[in-house]
């Protein structure tokens, strides 16, 4: 679908479907200046149709209506912004998904939509727009056939020129958003059977060899026992298929005093090892590399959006498989940076992978580590589907996250490293354990990475809820693989 931007006058533009965004409102559509003229053309006809269908602009309501050649586009879609004091840019990026998704259940074969509210610059809201029809758009179609749809274009119209060229700059930077997460959920998606370690590590090959800014260092399990990465081939020495450190580099144009590391779990499949699943958790853990798919994203598009940071992208990946090479319950193995660890449940895998990766981030002497990793189900338990949760030793990161994430309409949510828990990791015979008894269990999973950091300011992003939907979570975000975080990173990247 052809998205474009246009100067002109919502009268006058030709199309199967004119879209406006409406705020909640139950004085007809007197508060809003396009509406209003619709409804003049309409002779009244709009407020009555309202009326009888009991629409009054809340957030995600819709309404049809038909141009009784009032107006150049055959129908009229109205979108609900809901209360204009409560609007914000996720609420139009959910009301363009809307508009897009309502669009699609018809034959229309063009569309034209009025940039929806005005709660920020035309620039945000522009890029909030083409983010929430871009990502409703998405469909999964290696394996099934999606089913073709009619529409070909849509135009965001805007009535002052002057507006032009910044929804342009708009549109283009969103939709390399788009893209970086869009990659990361096709990698996400794709089953184990076509997505081993080996599988992540092409895909960063071939990111370096399209783009001279970024280089690719790779470490197979040869060197990850020169290095001493215990955690890395404890985890895969189950597995068929052999594990691998991965190193990406992003140099900016212009020299750079900041370097970020982000660090990226990357477990192809988790069947827990030794540590067995039952079957039913099993059937989503091809999303057990969603924090190296993250990075990959991240790095998918970064020179084109072009951050003045140098960036790491790092991330360990492995498949986690009970055999009889499988690591065992209660052995115990020795870290990159020479700490021993009790392996007491070998489906605490992630962290473990985790601590090489973190402690080889350290090296490359970062200003900041942010890692990502869909680590716990006692994150979920916590807070949800939809939220991740940050850990952090550093507050001024962890805020900066925070901010990038709300911009970004990526719901996250700080939590504790309680100094008063790191005790239940204390280690038996080993110097720490890698998992911290039943309670509290995404705060000791932070606690063990911490371990593994020094004192590099650090955040650990825990996203093992919102990284796959096992039901549909709002009108862009549909079951399945959803690449949160991707546009929060590049938020936070972009903001230095």
């Amino acid at each position: 679908m052809e998205i474009r931007i246009k100067k002109s006058d919502l009268v006058s533009e030709t199309s199967d479907v004119l879209v406006l965004g409406v705020y909640q409102d139950k004085q007809s559509f007197e508060h809003s200046a396009s509406s209003k003229k619709i409804d003049e053309l309409l002779e009244g006809l709009l407020t009555q149709i309202a009326k009888e269908e009991s629409f009054h602009g809340k957030a995600n309501q819709i309404l049809w209506a038909r141009s009784n050649d009032a107006f150049a586009s055959k129908r009229l879609l109205l979108v609900g912004l809901g209360k204009k004091e409560e609007c914000t840019l996720e609420t139009i990026r959910q009301a363009a998904a809307i508009a897009l998704s309502a669009i699609k259940q018809t034959t229309a074969k063009s569309a034209v939509c009025l940039l929806l509210g005005d709660v920020s610059d035309v620039r945000e809201r522009t890029h909030a727009m083409i983010e929430g029809i871009r990502l409703a758009d998405y469909g999964f179609g290696r394996y099934k056939k999606e089913k073709k749809t009619h529409l070909k274009s849509l135009d965001l119209l805007v009535e002052d020129g002057r507006d032009v060229i910044a929804a342009k700059k708009g549109m283009e930077l969103a939709e390399q958003f788009v893209k970086g997460t869009l990659f990361v959920r096709d990698l996400v998606n794709t089953p184990g059977l076509h997505m081993a370690p080996q599988h992540l590590v092409d895909e960063a090959k071939l990111i370096a060899k399209n783009n001279k800014q970024i280089k690719v260092k790779v470490f197979d399990e040869e060197k990850l026992a020169k290095m001493g990465a215990g955690g890395i081939l404890c985890v895969s020495q189950g597995s068929d298929h052999p594990s691998f450190l991965v190193h990406m580099t992003y140099t900016p144009a212009t020299k750079s005093k900041k370097r970020i590391a982000l660090v990226g779990k990357g477990v192809t499949f988790d069947s827990g090892g030794l540590s067995l699943k039952p079957a039913d958790y099993m059937m989503t853990m091809k999303c057990d590399m969603a924090g190296a798919a993250d990075v990959l994203g991240v790095f998918a598009v970064i020179a084109a959006i072009a951050p003045k940071v140098e960036v790491h992208g790092i991330f360990a990946t492995v498949e986690n498989m009970p055999s009889g090479n499988a690591i065992r319950p209660g052995d115990v193995i020795e870290i990159m940076n020479k700490k021993t660890v009790e392996v007491l449940n070998t489906d605490a895998e992630g962290r473990l992978i985790l601590a090489d990766a973190l402690v080889y981030a350290t090296r490359q002497k970062p200003d900041a580590i942010i890692d990502l990793a869909t680590l716990t189900g006692a994150c979920v338990v916590a807070l949800g589907e939809e939220i991740t949760g940050v850990m952090s030793n550093t507050p001024a990161l962890s805020n900066a996250l925070l901010t990038a994430a709300a911009s970004a309409g990526e719901k996250m949510w700080e939590l504790p490293l309680e100094k008063n828990y790191r005790k239940l990791i204390q280690g038996d015979i080993a110097d720490i354990k890698n998992i911290g008894g039943r309670y509290g269990g995404a705060l000791t999973a932070g606690l063990f990475l911490q371990e593994f950091v020094d004192k590099t300011p650090w955040a650990h992003l825990d996203i093992a809820g919102p990284a796959f939907a096992e039901r549909d979570i709002n009108a862009y975000e549909k079951k399945g693989a959803t690449g949160h975080g991707v546009r929060t990173l590049l938020k936070y990247l972009l903001s230095i």
